[in-house]
């Protein structure tokens, strides 16, 4: 199992930008295909972007296309949601996972609110 902090939420206007981070812990991180889902309020959980092991490869939902960008740094053990051009959809708690299932147990996810 690999242990999951997510990092980097808050308050931003519409329009704004934020950078979520990823912590994981374990030495087999680099070899796992990583995600970052999303739980709005009252809602269930979404993929929202997508990267392989070696970050060659990258996936993303179709309401995100063009503002959001993942990325990884597997000596850091990290991953990255460069997230831009946020909208009040976007508002959501933000969680980051082994990219397919199973999933390694889900971490206390960064709350993202976007609201002018």
């Amino acid at each position: 199992q690999v242990q999951l902090v997510e990092s980097g939420g808050g308050l931003v206007q519409p329009g704004g930008s934020l950078r979520l981070s990823c912590a994981a812990s374990g030495r087999t991180f680099s070899s796992y295909a990583m995600g970052w889902f999303r739980q709005a309020p009252g809602k269930g959980r979404e993929f929202v972007a997508g990267i392989s092991w070696s970050g060659s490869n990258l996936y993303y939902t179709d309401s995100v296309k063009g503002r959001f960008t993942i990325s990884r740094d597997n000596a850091k053990n990290t991953v990255y949601l460069q997230m831009n051009s946020l909208k009040p959809d976007d508002t959501a708690v933000y969680y980051c996972n082994t990219r397919l299932p199973p999933y390694n147990s889900w971490g206390q996810g960064t709350q993202v609110i976007v609201s002018s």
